[in-house]
Parts: C-alpha cells; structure tokens; sequence
C-alpha cells in the first residue's frame, strides 16, 4: 500500500476524474480504412488480456526496437542493419494497433474506466518521442542536425499542443493528416530502406538542391503548420468551454504554453551555449533525454484535462535541465556527457515514478487492478461506458 502522503491526485481530482466524458471529432484521411482492420483485429484478442496490458505492451516493444536502432547509430549518421530496419516497422506496426484496439478490448470486457485513457495518453506521448527518433535515424538527420532538433522537438511541442487545445476546448480534434498517417509513413521508409539501404535518400533534388532525405521533413512541417493552425484557431481564436472562454478548468487558455516553453527553451540554450557540443556528438541521448522532460509535462497537461484542474508550471523534472545549465555556467567542471546522462536516468525515473503513483492512486480509488481483468469497475459505470464509446470511434 503506497503512503497517502505521495499521493498526486486530490481528493476533488479524483472526483472529477470519474465525472471526465472523453470527446473527439474529426477524421484522418486513411483512419477509417484501418478501422476496419482494427475491428476484426480485437476479435482475435482473448478476453482475459487487460486493455492497459495491451497499451503497455505495445509501447514497450516499440521502444524497444528504436534503442536497438539508437545503439547502431547514436549519431543517427551510420546506417543500421536491415533487419534493425524490419524489426522497428513490425514494433511500430504492432504498437500502432495495439493502440488502437485497447479501447476497443476495454468495451468489450466491460473493463473501461478513465484509468485507460489516462494510460493510453501517457504511452503515446512516451512512443511520439522514439518515433521521431527513429524516423532522424532512419533518414540519417545526423547528417544535418539543425534538422534534427528542429524535426524532434517540433513534433514533441505538436503533440503538446494538440492536448492543450483538448484542455481548452474538452475536444480531442484529429485533422486530415494526423497520427495514423504519419505512422504508416514511418513504417514504409523502415521497408524501404531495409530492402533499398540508406543510399536513396542522398540523391540530391533537381532545382532544390537539397538532398531526398529532407523531403519527408518538409512533408512533416506542411502536416505539422496544418495542425498547429487548427490547434490555435481553437486555444487563441474560438477560446474555451469554460467561463469567459476559458479551459475546462475555468484557468487561462494561454498559460499553459508556459511548461513546454520552458522545456523546448533549456533544450536550444543547452545546444548552443555547449562548449564540448554535447548535442552534436550525442543528439539521440539529447532528445531522449528532453523527451522525458516533454512527457511528463505532457502527462500533467492530461491529467489537468481530465480532472479539470489548474495546470502547473513548473515541475520536478526540470532539475535534470536545470542541471545541464548549472554545468555549462561553471564552465563544465563536469564533463557534459556524464550530466546529460544524469539528467536522462533522472527524468526517465521521475516520469516512471510519477506514472506509477498516478496508476496506483486511481486504480485503488475505482478498486480495480491495473493491468489484469480480475474486478470490474464499480464506480461512474455510465460515465465510463460513455467514454469507451466515444474511444471506439477515434
């Protein structure tokens, strides 16, 4: 039994986190095909797999083949082995519809609860960082790390802000192009690139004269620009759901820029000011390092959403850049490797640690387990069998 003095959540947040009613509208351009597939792929799953063991599981094999891909080409220079290629687009595809299918195993065991939403957005926030970096690595941005970084933690502060409109407006909006497109392109340059190599991608482009490896970044910025439009049409333009248009919190639709800025921030100060450039000769171990940062304020941001609570701006993880910043104003008394490295271990067990807290405080309030089919929900039944029909169309 956990201490209830490390306990995360309020009382009222627990309250209100059973009260949560998940929205989304909008559809991507391909989703509605793979929709299909997803139906008949639930079938297929046993009944006693838990929806947030298939979460888990999916996001655990899909980080774990992009380390072996980071472990082959930390510098995401270095072309990996084809069969490292295979493995990441089969991790990839298995996680993607995994992820797409928990909320639908979760209606049929009658096991839905805010718990796997919960869950199911701390994963994807988690996996859109190793995505990313798997794809640098992939298209060998080491090559042009000023691409790199600004590839990475675009699509980090993208998927920041497509939560921060969700704590704006209460709705989940998908565009055209959105995650299951992006996805799919992902797991085609893999093939692609396991069975043709990386040599493709450095033919240069007639009139551009920019190498092919590039092209899949600009197509990224188009989609991203895009989304990024629809989000601050809502945050800046429409306003909230809340009084005075204000979020579902009834706080400002503004300040929550703040957290991530903070984040992305450190991370292009630390890049800059390095004296040893610590991100030139480790970008992999920068981003995973950053990403952590970013998924755990990512992760406070749903939280906020979901129990219609203040969203803080500050939190513990920022020490682990905070202490990069400490090195370099000390003229690097540490050599910087072994502090970035510090700030990543750090960052990785706070966000573990603070999962695991959330997990344990919600699934001992809803007396339930987390990863096993064994009691049922009791508490808000209707509220939760609306969420999993809302889940099941997106």
């Amino acid at each position: 039994m956990v201490n209830k003095n490390k306990d995360v959540l309020t009382t009222g947040q627990l309250r209100r986190l059973l009260e949560h009613q998940y929205k989304a509208e909008g559809c991507s351009l391909l989703e509605p095909l793979m929709q299909k597939f997803w139906r008949w792929l639930v079938e297929q799953v046993p009944r006693w797999w838990a929806p947030n063991a298939i979460t888990a599981t999916g996001l655990a094999l899909n980080i774990f083949t992009t380390l072996i891909m980071v472990y082959y080409s930390p510098d995401a220079k270095r072309q990996v082995p084809s069969w490292v290629y295979f493995i990441n687009a089969l991790g990839l595809f298995i996680y993607q519809s995994l992820d797409a299918i928990d909320g639908k195993q979760a209606r049929r065991t009658s096991t839905n609860t805010p718990l796997g939403e919960l869950l199911d957005h701390g994963c994807d926030s988690l996996s859109t960082v190793f995505v990313t970096l798997g794809i640098c690595i992939a298209l060998e941005l080491g090559n042009h790390l000023e691409w790199f970084f600004f590839n990475c933690f675009a699509i980090m502060f993208l998927f920041y802000s497509a939560h921060w409109q969700s704590y704006v407006s209460g709705t989940l909006r998908f565009g055209l192009i959105d995650v299951t497109e992006g996805q799919l392109i992902v797991i085609g340059i893999y093939i692609f690139n396991a069975f043709m190599g990386t040599g493709f991608w450095n033919i240069q482009v007639p009139g551009l004269r920019t190498p092919l490896r590039l092209l899949p970044v600009y197509f990224g910025i188009f989609a991203a620009i895009l989304q990024c439009i629809q989000h601050f049409s809502v945050i800046i333009i429409k306003g909230g759901i809340g009084k005075n248009h204000s979020t579902v919190a009834g706080t400002s639709t503004i300040f929550p820029v703040l957290p991530i800025s903070i984040v992305l921030c450190l991370a292009a100060v630390i890049y800059q000011k390095s004296p040893t450039h610590v991100y030139m000769k480790h970008p992999c171990l920068y981003v995973i390092s950053f990403g952590m940062a970013s998924a755990k304020i990512t992760n406070k941001l749903v939280i906020a959403h979901m129990t219609k609570s203040e969203m803080d701006l500050l939190d513990h993880t920022l020490l682990g850049p905070l202490l990069v910043c400490l090195n370099q104003y000390f003229d690097c008394k540490i050599n910087e490797v072994v502090v970035l490295w510090v700030f990543c271990i750090y960052c990785t067990c706070n966000l573990l640690y603070f999962a695991r807290q959330v997990c344990l405080q919600i699934s001992r309030h809803l007396n339930i387990y987390i990863f096993t089919i064994t009691r049922k929900p009791q508490a808000n039944k209707e509220s939760m069998n609306r969420n999993s029909r809302a889940r099941q169309a997106h």
